[in-house]
Order: C-alpha cells, then structure tokens, then sequence
C-alpha cells in the first residue's frame, strides 16, 4: 500500500538468556509497531520473546512489525534500514530488502 507496510525478518539470539524486541525504528515510518496474529485477527504486541540460543520469526499471518504513514512507498529491491531496540541488548541495526507483496519464501 502507498501507506502502509509489513516488514518480515528472523532475530537470532545466540546468547544464553532470553530478551525482548521493545521497539523497531525506520528512516521510512515514524508509526512502527510490534504485532501478533492470533488466529485471523492482528493483535498489537508491547514486547516479542527472543529466547535463549533460539530465533524470533517475522513472518506473514504470524508475528510481524507494521509500518504506517511511510515517508515514501518502497520500490522492490530497496533495503529499508531498521534498528531493533531490546530489553538489555544493544540496538541492533539491519537492512531489509523489499520483496514484492505477491513474494511467499520458501520454508
């Protein structure tokens, strides 16, 4: 949407404690949230768990962050920037790559 976006990604921790995903910022959006989905209906998230030695998956119809009142509409092929925000961890910056809305990964 010209607006609105979803971003998907994996967040490892390969530490021995768990921690939590508090915020995600973006040059892109100043209105970026932390969601989950259960079963059909979006639900707005505070934190997201990255346990210990494990992953914390974005994905679509999961959990996933969304991104409203974008300053421009991102082109496919365009690494969107975002810092990851934790509990006790240091921020964490990424580069994600837009794929286009019809794109399935495989698993």
């Amino acid at each position: 949407m010209d607006d609105m976006a979803a971003a998907y990604f994996t967040v490892e921790n390969d530490g021995g404690k768990a921690d939590r995903l508090t915020k995600v910022t973006t040059p892109l959006s100043d209105d970026v949230t932390l969601h989950t989905t259960e079963g059909s209906q979006m639900k707005h998230a505070a934190t997201l768990e990255v346990p210990a030695k494990g992953k914390l998956t974005l994905s679509r119809g999961g959990t996933h962050l969304m991104l409203g009142k974008l300053g421009h509409k991102p082109a496919v092929g365009e690494k969107i920037e975002f810092t990851l925000h934790f509990a006790t961890s240091a921020p964490i910056k990424i580069k994600v790559p837009v794929e286009s809305a019809n794109h399935r990964p495989k698993d």
